[in-house]
């Protein structure tokens, strides 16, 4: 398990280092890009171990608390998967920082970046479950329940977290005013803006 938490460590924050290159490097930017770089396995670590827990308390009210600690392995073999994905997908952020200065379009194409990340740790996910599936079919419920659980808590993570990309126009600063506040709170807010509500 060490073993794991090194490799997503080191490979999220090669993509954080990156991801936090937008706004420059340079003086003060380069706090940000230290910033980043360790926000990224912060909010990687930090989501799975908020919904451990409750992923405990589903196994067990499933009737497999005695396949928790093999699939706590999968769990982690997959985040490690994840940050090495994202890592490989870096160039690919810098190359894209060098051809546009629209920081809409940044956060877009690291929230892209993300997705690709997840959609392929998903299939990771799936092949390291396979024998936990193949021994009781409840894991297949089950691994649905924990990626809604991830999902749920990274999104919030995320909004806690920010700013991951860094506005050239804003100054530098771990957490963005309001980090604290609720980010579907916020997602309401703004459908409801846009509905004209």
């Amino acid at each position: 398990m060490a073993k794991l938490a090194a490799t997503l460590t080191v490979f999220s924050m090669l993509y954080g280092a990156v991801m936090g290159s937008f706004a420059g490097i340079g003086g003060e930017r380069n706090w940000h890009l230290l910033f980043v770089a360790s926000k990224v396995p912060l909010l990687l670590l930090t989501t799975s171990l908020i919904c451990l827990p409750s992923f405990f308390v589903c196994n067990t009210l499933f009737g497999l608390r005695d396949d928790f600690p093999e699939a706590v392995r999968a769990l982690a073999a997959t985040q490690a998967g994840l940050a090495i994905i994202l890592a490989s997908l870096a160039p690919l952020t810098g190359v894209w920082y060098a051809t546009s200065s629209d920081y809409g379009n940044a956060i877009l194409f690291n929230a892209l970046m993300f997705a690709v990340a997840s959609f392929g740790a998903q299939g990771l996910l799936r092949g390291f479950y396979r024998p936990l599936i193949a021994r009781n079919g409840r894991h297949r419920f089950l691994l649905w329940i924990w990626i809604g659980i991830y999902a749920f808590v990274g999104i919030q993570m995320g909004w806690v977290l920010r700013p991951f990309i860094g506005d050239p126009n804003a100054p530098v600063q771990f957490f963005r005013e309001g980090a604290w506040s609720n980010a579907y709170v916020v997602v309401i807010r703004l459908v409801g803006a846009a509905m004209g509500n």
